[in-house]
């Protein structure tokens, strides 16, 4: 998988951490919610957070989760970031750099959706080392089904709330 280095320093000094993100929305655009894991394997902790929006999409969920768990994050380390989606995978993999390099236009320089949310991803994830891996949602990953109850729970919890 690859790695997006924020500086010089050797990864292999840096802590690991695991961090599994997911996002939900009723409709598209609609109520949506967003939630991560994020685990230190070497001790066993782990944190989980949520949150919603009320009128938002899917990929707009998806990459506030993996934002909002990588700002939980407290000092640089190595991360091992799981998604379900290609969107966030494929984005931070190898679209940024395009993107950036044509001024945040896609190749058929149209303006990149999501703006905002690929401009903070991209700083937040430069502050560590960040391998990406995609996982098959709804196919019994324990993390991921955990991020998906997290974050339609977040969504309902903003709907009922209403």
């Amino acid at each position: 998988m690859p790695t997006r280095a924020a500086t010089s320093t050797d990864a292999s000094e840096l802590p690991l951490l695991e961090l599994f993100t997911d996002g939900a929305c009723s409709g598209n655009p609609g109520p949506g919610g967003w939630a991560f894991i994020l685990r230190h394997p070497a001790s066993g902790k782990s944190v989980e957070g949520s949150g919603a929006e009320p009128m938002t999409t899917n990929n707009r969920m998806e990459l506030m989760g993996a934002i909002e768990g990588l700002l939980a994050i407290k000092k640089r380390s190595r991360v091992d970031l799981f998604a379900d989606s290609q969107y966030v995978v494929k984005g931070l993999d190898s679209w940024l750099k395009s993107w950036k390099a044509r001024g945040w236009r896609t190749a058929d320089k149209k303006p990149v959706l999501n703006l905002d949310l690929w401009q903070r991803l991209d700083e937040v994830a430069s502050r560590h080392v960040v391998r990406t891996h995609w996982v098959r949602g709804h196919n019994e990953h324990p993390e991921n089904e955990r991020c998906d109850q997290l974050a339609v729970a977040a969504r309902e919890a903003l709907v009922r709330g209403r």
